[in-house]
């Protein structure tokens, strides 16, 4: 039985899909069952108290069981099983059977009907099977031999009509709290599938940016190796060297960023992710000439906005490194501005060669980062050459 306040309603009405099939029929033949016994039962109670025109037989005794005996069909065709109940509960009575509980099976098909939708189909055989029941047993009972004691009374159908009254109204508000669940979950499932899909972009650009920045300085140096291999030795050692650290680097991130996937308490201790402190190892790694300058008065940053800063400088120098060739130089910029974070990354080499990377990477990849952080990012190239890359990212400061 689930927990969210509604989990007896689908049982009810006989949807009740955490159960299997095999429970679900089990279900259905208890309730049938009981209601049955309950019926029978009163019928006999009734008969044997002498307040029957016409004692209990086996006719009375099918209109008994053939309503509760539909109800495990109410999840398939909760109009037709209606149908039958209201059949039932008319004929019983007016056959002078003893007036037990034989309207409990209705009761039920009635509050199904309604909660699974088909209102205007339950309202339409109730009103007709009332009409018929008084009726035939006001203006046709003598022509059909109904005995006084069968006819019913003016109080009786009072009764009737308030009782068909209260079961609508009440199904109809089960119906309303029904669906209010079902929006519920389907937003609840919503919201955890936007969360997943935001996860797995998020850790698709951390492992872009970690592993495009390494994997492209790996690409150079091992170029610069091969080049200096026979003339230069100690420089070609020197670029194995620089390698060798790049791929450990992006190995530690790698698992940084893995180890968030792991159960919570599988997570090993892990080192936190990079922020502009590794601003100068960073540049010094970026293999291509890099001059850092600092705008304003350094200060303390939230975790997310340093984070961001960090990956889009590192993503920046990837590309220039990547597209505006080996000569080229940088200048990173930062800028420490009331209530947000400025990072620009110039080049002075090819600029507008530099490609948008439509797949959710690279440049398309840091402005996901920055608007994330209710941000902006522009990339373009420079009228007198080279391309810039310029960030602002809110702090939720505003001394």
């Amino acid at each position: 039985m689930r927990d969210d306040g509604a989990g007896w309603l689908p049982w009810l009405v006989g949807e009740a899909p955490w159960r299997p099939a095999r429970g679900r029929w089990r279900d259905h033949l208890v309730l049938a069952g009981v209601l049955a016994v309950i019926q029978v039962l009163g019928g006999l109670v009734g008969t044997a108290e002498g307040d029957a025109a016409r004692p209990l037989d086996l006719f009375g005794v099918l209109l008994l069981v053939a309503g509760p005996a539909a109800l495990t069909a109410r999840h398939r065709f909760p109009a037709a099983v209606l149908a039958v109940n209201v059949a039932a509960a008319v004929t019983y009575p007016l056959a002078g059977y003893s007036k037990a509980p034989f309207f409990l099976a209705a009761t039920v098909a009635l509050f199904t009907a309604v909660v699974t939708g088909h209102r205007t189909a339950a309202w339409v055989l109730v009103q007709v099977g009332y009409l018929a029941f008084l009726g035939i047993g006001w203006f046709c009972a003598d022509r059909l031999g109904i005995p006084p004691e069968a006819r019913p009374e003016v109080h009786e159908a009072v009764v009737a009509a308030l009782w068909i009254l209260v079961v609508f109204v009440l199904a109809e508000a089960a119906r309303i709290r029904g669906q209010h669940y079902a929006e519920q979950a389907r937003a609840g499932a919503e919201q955890e599938r936007r969360q997943a899909s935001e996860e797995r972009l998020r850790i698709a650009r951390e492992l872009h940016d970690v592993l495009g920045h390494h994997l492209s300085l790996i690409n150079v140096q091992a170029g610069v190796g091969l080049h200096l291999m026979d003339s230069r030795p100690e420089q070609a050692r020197e670029a194995l060297t620089a390698i060798r650290t790049a791929s450990a680097e992006a190995l530690r991130e790698v698992r940084g960023v893995l180890g968030v996937l792991r159960p919570e308490q599988e997570v090993a201790p892990r080192a936190p992710a990079p922020t502009l402190d590794r601003l100068a190892e960073l540049t010094a790694d970026a293999g291509i000439p890099v001059r850092t300058r600092v705008r304003g008065v350094a200060r303390p940053l939230p975790a997310e906005v340093d984070r961001a800063a960090y990956r889009i400088v590192q993503e920046a120098l990837t590309n220039v490194r990547r597209h505006a060739g080996p000569a080229a130089t940088a200048v990173v910029t930062i800028g420490y501005d009331d209530d947000a974070l400025a990072v620009r990354v110039d080049d002075d080499g090819l600029g507008g060669a530099a490609p948008v990377d439509e797949a959710g990477n690279g440049i398309a990849g840091m402005r996901a980062r920055a608007a994330a952080l209710g941000g902006t990012l522009t990339a373009e190239p420079l009228a007198e050459g080279g391309f810039r890359v310029d960030a602002r990212l809110p702090t939720g400061e505003n001394p």
